[in-house]
Order: structure tokens, then C-alpha cells, then sequence
């Protein structure tokens, strides 16, 4: 690890304490009094497997997944349960995966089940890839109750497509079946920092998502995890920051506005899984977020039934916050909306945040990464390329080590970083 980031790290903690996740796991998650809840649900089933893609999948297979939705759905009714009678209202829903469509079919039961504990208002969001834009597919994801859609197109560039191992879009065909199914979001996922990609490459990009029916669009640079298989290196810093700044002039020029660090959307269009104060997380390799803690749910599609039939919990890590380092990743999502408001922050911590982060923040003022307005503390362009290194680092340094343990161990016993 750089010694500059270490110490930068250990002075922003006020410790050189490392991260200590235990197996540890609470019989349920206590959420009762989580303000601003959000719910995320993660379906790891794909018809083939990318090589580049970090995340927890599987190759689908229909008895497999049929086995996997009941104990998800036993899953739900479990920690629902626990927070006693009623319903608890959360902020959202998210269906991410793999590729969730490929459960359409059966995702409006997940949804019952989740309404049965929670109240929805805000809408539901499910991720997919672009062989499932069909209509019949997107009929039943709206039947079910779907109103934003997340679909991974990663590039309408064959060139760049074939580096990643899949085949080429078919935009007209995705156009089309958008506009007879029409959705409140349509966000597409592309990745840039690709070798050999040019600005006209990610240009011809934005231009294409637009014309294909996005009102959303998110660009991320590739990572290259350890354990992926992509045979991709990713591109130095001077390349990447020349593709972002020409993939926000051109959504600029499309109207949209920059809505966190990777994304950009026109006519008010959301679509946010992750920048949430507070959430819980269903499913394999799902995330739970509270005041507290932080847990993670096993990777092992076979040890996650495993645990839900024995009416045990699947959480597989848990790491105890102490208090300054969960402002620290208040902090990190809140920035990576570009904004943070000190009120929120007072809110939720009972701390002004000039008391906690006042030397940290005058600091990145004179370097030129944020600028105040009130309250307000929005991140400069400059501040947004240097949140993009910071977030790498943090990718590299502990979610790569995270996500590789956990693909191979179902419930190791603890971990260090």
C-alpha cells in the first residue's frame, strides 16, 4: 500500500488500527430505527460469465435459481419479521446481479414479499443485460412493479465490446423495444478506460445511449480486480481524465446533469443503488449497511440456501464501525453524489461537521477539490477526478481483498485490511 495514502488514511480515521471483520453476525439486522432505508436485493444468475466482472454470479440454472428465489424470499420474511408487526418504510429498491431478468418471472413475488415488511414508495429499480431488453421481459419487470431500469451495455463499439468479451448491441432493436415498454429511468452502463479507446469512442457512447432511449447514463472506469479473468490493463490516469472530461462535455451537451461522479441524467432521471445513509441488503453477496455496522452476505449460492434453511443468517463478515470511521464513509458516498450538506450530516452524526472534518475540509478547498456554498460542499471537477483515485484505491486496497476471500471461503472467520 503507498505510504502517503496509508498515513492519509490513519490521520482521516484517527487511528492505525486495521479494519476488523469477524463472523460475527446478529440474528437479524437491527434496522427498526434506520432513518432513510434502502433495500437491495442482488440475483447472481447469468447465461455466461464475463471475465472482467468482479461481482458475485453464477452460470443460471433453473432448478438452481428456483431453489435460490425461495430462500430469498425466506430471507426477506426473516429479517422483516424480526423488526416486529408493521411495515417499515424505505427510501427504494434495487434488483442487481448478474442479471436479475433473467428471475423475471418470479420477481413480482420477491416484490409482494418485500411489501409485506416494507413500504416502497420511491419506485424500484432492476439492473439487466441488453440481450433481456426485449418486450415481453420488459413487460413483465414493469408488471412486476419495476419503474427504472439499469441495463449493462458497457459499449455500442463492437472494437471495444470484443476486448470485453461480448457481442455487439443491437441499438436499433433495444430502441425500439424501449419505446413500446416505456420506463419512469432508463439508465445504460458503460465502462471507459479501456485500451486503445478514444474520446470519439466515448462520445460515439453518449450519443448512441440517448439515441437508444437512456435518460440516464453512467460511465466507470475499468478496475482491474485480481481475480477477474478479463485479460484487460487498465489505462493510466492522464488517459482517463482526458475520456471523463470528454464524456461530461458531451452530456452536458445533451442536457443532462451530472448526478454523482460516474453519472449523468437529463429530466431529472435517478438511478442510485448505493448512496443511501442507511441499508439492508438481500441475497448473496448483498451489503448491509446501519449506524453500527457493516455486513456481508456469503458469495456461495449453495451455502446461502444452506443457511436460510436452517433459519440461520447468511452473513458471512461484519465489521463494527467505531464512530469517526463511520463519518469517513458517510463521507465517501455522500461525496460521490458530488455534494454534501452539513445539515445532513449534524442530522444524522448529533456532530457539526466542521467540528469532526474542519482542518481535513479547509484543506481540500485550498487544493482546489471542493468549493463552499453554505452548508454546501460540492466537488470541483478536479475534486471529482481526485475522488475517482481515491475511490481505486479503496477498490484495489479493500474490496478486492474482500470479494476474493469471499469467492472462495463461504464463511471465513475473520479478516484484516
Amino acid at each position: 500500500m503507498n505510504p502517503v495514502r496509508t498515513l492519509a488514511a490513519a490521520w482521516l480515521a484517527r487511528s492505525f488500527r486495521p479494519f476488523e471483520f469477524t463472523d460475527e453476525a446478529d440474528p437479524a439486522p437491527p434496522f427498526a430505527g434506520a432513518r432513510n432505508l434502502g433495500l437491495y436485493v442482488h440475483v447472481p444468475f447469468c447465461r455466461s460469465l464475463c471475465g472482467f466482472c468482479p461481482y458475485c454470479r453464477v452460470r443460471y440454472d433453473e432448478a438452481l435459481c428456483a431453489r435460490y428465489l425461495d430462500a430469498l424470499e425466506g430471507e426477506i420474511e426473516a429479517v422483516g419479521a424480526s423488526a416486529g408487526p408493521g411495515r417499515r418504510r424505505a427510501t427504494s429498491l434495487y434488483f442487481g446481479g448478474g442479471t436479475p431478468a433473467l428471475a423475471a418471472p418470479r420477481l413480482g413475488r420477491v416484490v409482494a414479499a418485500l411489501e409485506r415488511r416494507f413500504e416502497i414508495p420511491d419506485g424500484i429499480g432492476v439492473e439487466l443485460h441488453p440481450d433481456d431488453a426485449v418486450p415481453a421481459t420488459l413487460r413483465t419487470l414493469r408488471d412486476a412493479g419495476a419503474t427504472r431500469l439499469s441495463i449493462g451495455v458497457q459499449s455500442f463499439r463492437p472494437r471495444l465490446l470484443a476486448s470485453l468479451g461480448r457481442r455487439p448491441v443491437p441499438a436499433p432493436a433495444l430502441a425500439a423495444a424501449l419505446r413500446s415498454v416505456p420506463f419512469d429511468t432508463v439508465s445504460m452502463d458503460f465502462i471507459f478506460a479501456l485500451p486503445g479507446q478514444t474520446a470519439a469512442d466515448a462520445v460515439a457512447d453518449v450519443d448512441a445511449a440517448f439515441a437508444a432511449g437512456a435518460n440516464h447514463v453512467a460511465f466507470y472506469p475499468f478496475i482491474d480486480f485480481s481475480f477477474a479473468r478479463g485479460g484487460i490493463t487498465a489505462t493510466g490516469d492522464r488517459a482517463k481524465r482526458a475520456l471523463l472530461d470528454a464524456i461530461a462535455r458531451r452530456c452536458a451537451e445533451h442536457g443532462c446533469e451530472r448526478t454523482s461522479i460516474w453519472t449523468f441524467a437529463r429530466n431529472g432521471a435517478r438511478y442510485s443503488s448505493m448512496t443511501r445513509e442507511n441499508y439492508l441488503g438481500f441475497g448473496c453477496s448483498a451489503a448491509t449497511l446501519l449506524e453500527r455496522q457493516f455486513k456481508v452476505n456469503t458469495f456461495s449460492v449453495e451455502a446461502y440456501c444452506a443457511r436460510i434453511a436452517e433459519g440461520r443468517t447468511p452473513t458471512a463478515l461484519t465489521l463494527r464501525f467505531t464512530p469517526r470511521r463511520r463519518m469517513l464513509y458517510w463521507l465517501f458516498w455522500a461525496f460521490y453524489g458530488l455534494t454534501v450538506d452539513a445539515r445532513d450530516f449534524e442530522s444524522f452524526f448529533g456532530v457539526p461537521l466542521r467540528r469532526a472534518f474542519g482542518a481535513e475540509l479547509r484543506l481540500a478547498q485550498r487544493l482546489g477539490w471542493i468549493r463552499r456554498d453554505g452548508p454546501l460542499y460540492r466537488l470541483t471537477d478536479r475534486g471529482a477526478f481526485r475522488f475517482h483515485q481515491m475511490e481505486r484505491h479503496y477498490t484495489l486496497a479493500y474490496i478486492d481483498r474482500m470479494w476474493g476471500l469471499l469467492r472462495n471461503v463461504p464463511f471465513p472467520k475473520s479478516m484484516r485490511i
